[in-house]
């Protein structure tokens, strides 16, 4: 007998109809979804009448001298003073769609709560720049950023990745990449309901193939943007696709979350359960009846409320 698919919580229900959020990642799509989304929110609005301050810089590296500079926001609270410690953020929408403004929004609420600044990265986006490009991208901000802290007021000691989904991926990745290839250690890293996993072959990417939203087909569609045929063979580097590592020892501190609804759940889970097995520390909320990305579409819900005081709380202890 097939195992019963969890209930979505009836409060998020009652107030998102999941198949509207249906999408398949044709081109055309994407290219659409792109064009509905660029000019949402703008820099005005995000600047919340004087509460941040948000610059636009330009970040480079010299080397490899072939890497193209790339736009991040800079974002400090108005009134903050010092050195601030910061929330590297790596925006969703499957490494295909999205900028560096989206939900930009709740990532300064986080920022107002902390103390802390933001910096915001405009990665490039599958398919016109498959792996690795938008791992080069934020390496580059990354390590741009940590060479200016002093001009830019913030504390290259007390850096934390954040990524959403597709900045999941990336965020992730990047721990990886850092652990591997530099001397540069963030304090901890968050990845909320991240992309872990190109091969689509968990429980609950079986189980939730007909849920609307992010379903089995966009994320394999995604991962077939970002990888091209290398998808679900063994020529994936666990810098694409984190579940593929074999080592998970030696990473900062990782907040992990997940919907019980949702297809990402089970590499999720399997993605913190490794990193306990490995010694490393992980903080894992699965919360039930939520799907992919609920708390965005439903901010107000009372789920979505527990989970956004999680995050700031784990924030909190990060970066005391």
């Amino acid at each position: 007998m097939p195992a019963m698919t969890p209930p979505i919580d009836a409060e998020l229900a009652s107030r998102v109809d999941l198949d509207t959020l249906r999408i398949t990642l044709t081109h055309d799509v994407i290219k659409k979804q792109r064009s509905l989304s660029a000019a949402d929110p703008t820099l005005e609005a995000l600047r919340g009448d004087g509460a941040f301050v948000i610059e636009e810089h330009l970040a480079s590296v010299d080397v490899p001298a072939d890497r193209p500079d790339v736009p991040v926001l800079v974002c400090r609270p108005a009134a903050a003073a010092g050195r601030l410690p910061v929330l590297y953020y790596l925006h969703g929408g499957g490494m295909v769609m999205g900028h560096a403004r989206q939900n930009l929004d709740y990532v300064l609420q986080l920022a107002a709560e902390l103390d802390a600044a933001v910096v915001s990265v405009e990665y490039r986006l599958a398919p016109e720049h498959p792996h690795p490009a938008a791992l080069e991208d934020c390496l580059t901000g990354l390590t741009w950023l940590t060479a200016h802290a002093q001009d830019l007021g913030v504390d290259p000691e007390r850096i934390v990745l954040l990524g959403l989904s597709g900045g999941g991926a990336l965020a992730a990745g990047l721990a990886l990449y850092l652990r591997d290839h530099l001397d540069l250690r963030p304090l901890g890293h968050m990845l909320v309901c991240p992309m872990l996993d190109d091969r689509n072959n968990t429980p609950s990417s079986t189980q939730f193939a007909h849920l609307g939203g992010w379903n089995p087909a966009t994320n394999e569609a995604a991962w077939n943007h970002v990888l091209g045929d290398r998808r679900a063979t063994a020529h994936v580097p666990a810098y694409a696709a984190p579940a593929r590592a074999e080592d998970l020892s030696g990473l900062p501190p990782v907040y992990l979350e997940v919907g019980a609804v949702e297809m990402l759940r089970d590499e999720i889970v399997t993605y913190a359960t490794r990193i306990w097995a490995a010694g490393g520390h992980a903080e894992l909320h699965v919360w039930p009846g939520a799907f992919h990305g609920f708390d965005f579409f439903a901010p107000t819900a009372a789920l979505s409320r527990h989970a956004r005081t999680a995050r700031l709380q784990w924030l909190q202890r990060i970066l005391t």
